[in-house]
């Protein structure tokens, strides 16, 4: 087996592995070349047109964080038109994959100008790290179950009771609890900050979600999952699930799983 038997763990590792072991194995054992997806573009674009806006004090217009947006958005489906000219093996959930490319455009533009106006107008604060930096993109590495955990936090936003909350950014329709409860012990436990509560930012409303209660969740709780994930990885456990959901992986392709 590869070095994913030792590497760190993740949520998204954790998360695809419970959905679909045989998904796992053949995106990070077998390396396989996804399928491109225009909303995973559209998602990283949007990301990164927010981080800028918020890195920037605000100071970053409408205009410019949609420049931004669109500019990386066309970069990487380009550079995946590259890889994979024929836009019919693009995975869509609701039209033709050159549609679906060019829809994203004009949303990515639409959420990210929305996200700047939602922002300049709730003007959450964002929590400074003991190194005086803005909790943007915040790595972290701890030991949960005794695995090595790592992963990057949308956003830590400080709370008038001086805790922090977690939020995560979405442009799909896709929430993870779980994301959230892992973020919150991995604050507690790097930095040393108490966290209560998470959310989303939805760009598909322009809002926030309701708030998710963090305060029951442990470190033994959240390190559960990931030590039983990492256990079945290193015993080689791959187990497939096919259903529904088939249509939409970005490894059928290359499943002998798969049926159309």
């Amino acid at each position: 087996m590869t070095s994913v038997e030792t590497m760190p763990r993740s949520v998204s590792q954790t998360q695809q592995y419970e959905e679909c072991g045989w998904r796992f194995f053949l995106q990070r054992v077998e390396r396989v070349t996804p399928l491109p997806a225009a909303w995973s573009h559209h998602g990283v674009a949007f990301h990164s047109a927010a981080e800028a806006v918020e890195r920037s004090g605000r100071r970053m217009t409408e205009e410019e964080a949609v420049a931004l947006f669109s500019d990386q958005y066309s970069n990487l489906v380009n550079e995946a038109l590259d890889q994979e000219p024929n836009t019919d093996r693009w995975l869509s959930a609701s039209a033709s994959g050159a549609d679906d490319i060019e829809r994203r455009y004009v949303l990515g533009q639409e959420q990210t100008a929305q996200y700047v106006r939602w922002a300049l107008e709730h003007q959450p604060a964002i929590w400074q790290t003991p190194k005086d930096k803005p909790a943007l993109e915040l790595y972290f590495k701890v030991e949960l179950g005794g695995v090595m955990v790592r992963g990057y936090i949308d956003q830590l936003v400080a709370e008038a009771d001086n805790s922090v909350r977690v939020r995560d950014l979405k442009t799909g329709s896709t929430k993870s609890k779980f994301q959230l409860e892992t973020y919150g012990v991995a604050v507690r436990q790097a930095f040393g900050v108490e966290v209560n509560q998470g959310d989303w930012y939805l760009a598909k409303k322009g809002g926030l979600s309701k708030p998710v209660d963090l305060r029951g969740v442990t470190a033994e709780q959240v390190g559960e999952r990931f030590a039983e994930m990492d256990a079945g990885v290193k015993a080689g456990r791959f187990e497939a699930n096919p259903g529904f959901l088939c249509r939409f992986c970005d490894m059928k392709h290359k499943c002998s799983f798969f049926r159309l």
